[in-house]
């Protein structure tokens, strides 16, 4: 045996050790992972359910639960106490990171979509019926005094506080409140190192890892029906959401009749009425939910040509929407969401 051939052997006898360690080391994590349990926690939040699954060995509802109020005391507008509630009332507060991130989304969404999706739209939504001060409905005369202050161009942040440029702006961040939630809680997780979970507020949500059966999360997007009170619902499609934030907006989901009318909740903040255009229900996967949840109603709001044309130059964005084609249901999708429909 030649002395090359001796130092090669060498070699693979002092790396049998460190293989063997990395072979069981290796099933031992994997052992470990199938045996840490699934938590799951409920609740009430923001004025609906949340649901949140995760493997971990601690249970961690409190520390959870403690975030969601953190944002409820942020974004709440039936709470007196809140940041949003005091800028409305047009107290002198310095708002915090939280209300700031939102802001500053909510922006960027409002620019990027020509103003369909706008925070300052809370007067007409009250007007309407659907925010928190319940209105009649309004004539046009009322619904133009309202317009006047109403645009995402009328409100700021200097670095310290918000800015109206006329006093009777009232802030509304109901349509992206719940994905900052959900995004809020999945984080917490992401800093525990948690790999699998699920957090859902109200149907927004965000996914990681696979879930306890070992499979991929998958969840469903109703058919829209005039019929809210309904327990549960047919559904239109299941996606395969792993590793995503997935939000979406319906007028299905909240409306009343007057006068034999039809009242929808989303409201276009340029006209001052609920929204006319065709699209049924707006669901839309991104990386983060309170993006997803402010596409998702400022899909709602433009309609199905204008919310493609978006999509376009958003890649990142995919959508899913269900439209009325000649008084039958349709269904028109991205196409980098093709591979996620599971049936």
């Amino acid at each position: 045996m030649d002395k090359t051939t001796t130092n090669r052997n060498k070699r693979l006898i002092w790396q049998i050790p460190f293989l063997t360690l990395l072979i069981v080391g290796t099933i031992l994590i994997i052992r470990q992972q199938h045996s840490m349990p699934y938590q799951k926690c409920t609740g009430l939040i923001f004025g609906t359910t949340y649901h949140i699954t995760y493997q971990h060995d601690d249970d961690l509802h409190a520390e959870l639960l403690a975030k969601l109020k953190e944002v409820d005391a942020t974004l709440s507008m039936f709470n007196e106490q809140s940041t949003i509630t005091q800028i409305n009332n047009n107290k002198d507060v310095k708002p915090g990171k939280m209300f700031v991130d939102v802001f500053q989304l909510a922006q960027k969404v409002s620019k990027d979509t020509d103003g369909a999706f706008d925070i300052t739209v809370a007067p007409l939504v009250n007007i309407w019926g659907f925010g928190f001060k319940k209105g009649l409905t309004p004539n046009n005369q009322a619904i133009d005094s309202l317009r006047a202050f109403i645009g995402y161009q009328k409100v700021s942040y200097d670095g310290k506080h918000i800015v109206k440029k006329d006093p009777r702006i009232m802030l509304d961040c109901s349509a992206i409140a719940k994905g900052y939630g959900v995004d809020v809680a999945a984080r917490l997780l992401d800093e525990k190192g948690i790999e699998n979970y699920l957090v859902e507020i109200g149907g927004e949500v965000v996914t990681k890892g696979i879930s306890e059966k070992r499979l991929p999360w998958k969840i469903g997007v109703t058919k829209p029906t005039d019929e809210p009170l309904a327990d549960g619902g047919e559904l239109q499609t299941v996606l395969n959401v792993t590793d995503k934030a997935m939000a979406t907006s319906g007028n299905y989901r909240n409306f009343y009749y007057k006068g034999g009318r039809k009242y929808a909740h989303t409201i276009d903040p340029k006209t001052g009425h609920p929204v006319q255009h065709n699209i049924l229900s707006a669901t839309v996967l991104c990386n983060t939910c309170a993006r997803a949840d402010a596409y998702a109603t400022a899909f709602m709001v433009m309609g199905l040509e204008k919310a493609q044309k978006v999509l376009e130059r958003n890649p990142d964005l995919m959508a899913y929407f269900i439209y009325d084609k000649n008084g039958k249901n349709a269904v028109w999708y991205s196409p980098s969401l093709k591979n996620k429909i599971l049936e």
